[in-house]
């Protein structure tokens, strides 16, 4: 059996729109974009005209980043 924490388990990539981006993070839209612009959260990938989201596997990488710095 290996001793993987949770935080180095593999996750299931998928683009999260910024709802969902919200819930995970507690942040809301200004901050997160006031954070990209600073360089300081995961940047947003284009979708459509009037759509983005996230990279999941980026957002779950920063989470577990913050959480590291913590300790």
């Amino acid at each position: 059996m290996s001793s993987q924490t949770a935080l180095d388990l593999p996750v299931e990539r998928r683009i999260l729109r910024r709802a969902e981006v919200e819930a995970k993070t507690g942040f809301k839209r200004a901050h997160i974009y006031n954070l990209m612009k600073e360089g300081k959260f995961p940047k947003a990938l284009r979708l459509g005209v009037r759509a983005v989201g996230w990279d999941s596997a980026e957002i779950d990488q920063w989470i577990a980043d913050r959480l590291r710095e913590r300790v």
